[in-house]
């Protein structure tokens, strides 16, 4: 497919959505009111339409393309598994349902209820997933029958050349055929010879062989340190045929990271990172930061407000206890707690040394001679925490994460991979504060947190939020 059908698709696929959001939208509330209000579809389609609903309507379809286009619905799905596109589908619909509720509710629009709104997410989300499904069972059917193929040429003979060429012919409904491979005798042609592929030409006759052969697309997989000259006079010539050109981005073999496709400023760029910073579930993780930690900070107001008053009148010194902490990245931040220890506690914390009961870098006595009396029921219950809501609200931590470590404590990480928990937010509760809390020792619980951050999800999230309550309860591990 050549770039100018390529760009057609796209411009089609995304009229088609905007068609089946509005078509969703405009049946979705003729049902409504035909069958829930006693409304004749004549008296429906007689209603006059202010300019408030044309406005919104206008505002809904432009920020359902955005949506959608933010959601990687208009990028190739050639090479993607159904699957993963379903579950794009339904992140897009549902993204695009709340915000149609939520400017509903802007706009004071009386129709735009929760009964509407999930009628709207039903019908466009199995509208949308049906015509995915159609579009991969048509192309599929042509594929088979030797249309719409696209023919390879691979640039390279090692391991991982000959893993994609594997991967693509097992899928022979994603319609890719190998011309070949691209490469020079070398030390492993002896084994690549074993696996049953062939050398259609070597490195000098590369540009001939373009010149006189079908190929839609260049694979390259050759070493780029040691070919790097090479490849870019590879990347001009395909640049030059109107090749698409495609690249192994596991160059520097990334045992964690994963690649992504960037853009900036109309410049491309390759990333890896080995923790997840951007995408809708970390908007929506943020979003349920800041609706949750300002709905507690107002519903525990009277408790906060009690605890205060308790801590002044049972001991002198300030009420919070204020600390800094190095949070996403190394930023350092000031962290909030309720005051649990006499006020020159940092200072006696020197002479209390040899009594430490943590291994690594953190300070934990379990009868720490330090605690006030109303300090000990306060850290039995989690309840000190509570006051670093207000950092959740902030921006400077998360309802979950890695606990926040202090400046102190930090200076004594000896092991990079350890310091792969700051690359996410720090938070008032994670898999350490429900696994035994501050009886997990220090290396099991920097597996914990690169546990969490591995197979992070909001899933994961809501159940450790779901299991930090009986763990407080128990009290087990506090001190």
């Amino acid at each position: 497919m050549n770039q100018t059908r390529r760009v057609f698709s796209k411009n089609a696929a995304k009229i088609f959505d905007l068609c089946m959001l509005a078509s969703s939208y405009a049946f979705v509330t003729a049902l409504l009111f035909t069958n829930f209000k006693g409304t004749t579809l004549q008296e429906y389609l007689a209603y006059r339409v202010k300019i408030v609903n044309l406005f919104h309507f206008g505002l809904l379809l432009v920020f359902w393309h955005i949506i959608f286009s933010f959601c990687g619905l208009y990028v190739s799905k050639r090479l993607s598994t159904l699957y993963s596109e379903i579950i794009e589908v339904v992140k897009a619909t549902t993204l695009s349902t709340a915000f149609l509720w939520l400017t509903g509710h802007v706009f004071h629009l009386k129709t735009i209820t929760p009964e509407f709104s999930i009628a709207f997410w039903t019908c466009v989300t199995l509208v949308m997933v049906a015509s995915r499904v159609l579009v991969r069972l048509v192309l599929r059917m042509l594929r088979s029958h030797g249309k719409n193929m696209r023919v390879t040429l691979i640039l390279g003979t090692n391991r991982r050349a000959i893993e994609f060429a594997k991967r693509i012919q097992s899928r022979p409904e994603l319609g890719y055929r190998v011309a070949g491979f691209v490469d020079d005798e070398w030390d492993g042609s002896a084994h690549f010879h074993g696996t049953g592929n062939e050398i259609c030409t070597d490195f000098a006759g590369f540009s001939h062989y373009l010149r006189h052969n079908v190929v839609d697309e260049v694979a390259i997989f050759v070493p780029l340190r040691s070919f790097y000259e090479y490849a870019s006079q590879v990347v001009a010539l395909c640049e030059q045929h109107g090749i698409l050109i495609r690249f192994d981005t596991q160059i520097f073999d990334l045992k964690i990271a994963r690649s992504s496709a960037d853009e900036l400023d109309g410049a491309a760029h390759i990333t890896a990172g080995a923790t997840p910073h951007e995408g809708w579930q970390m908007f929506m993780k943020r979003a349920v930061d800041l609706v949750l930690s300002l709905v507690l900070l107002v519903v525990l107001s009277p408790l906060l407000l009690a605890v205060a008053i308790a801590i002044k009148m049972t001991s002198s010194g300030p009420v919070f206890f204020r600390q800094k902490r190095v949070g996403l990245n190394k930023r350092q931040f000031t962290m909030f707690k309720f005051r649990t220890m006499v006020p020159n506690a940092e200072k006696l914390q020197e002479v209390l040394l040899d009594q430490n009961e943590m291994s690594g870098p953190v300070f934990k006595i379990k009868n720490d001679p330090r605690v006030t009396k109303i300090g000990s029921l306060l850290r039995k219950t989690s309840i000190d925490e509570l006051p670093q809501l207000i950092n959740v609200l902030m921006g400077d931590m998360s309802l979950v994460g890695p606990r926040a470590m202090s400046v102190r404590d930090y200076q004594f990480f000896d092991q990079d991979w350890q310091r792969r928990r700051f690359s996410v937010r720090p938070g008032i509760t994670c898999l350490w504060q429900v696994k035994g809390r501050n009886t997990v020792p220090f290396e099991k619980w920097m597996e914990l947190d690169m546990q969490y951050i591995d197979k992070w999800s909001l899933w994961l999230d809501f159940k450790i939020l779901v299991r930090t309550i009986p763990a407080v309860l128990r009290g087990t591990g506090a001190a």
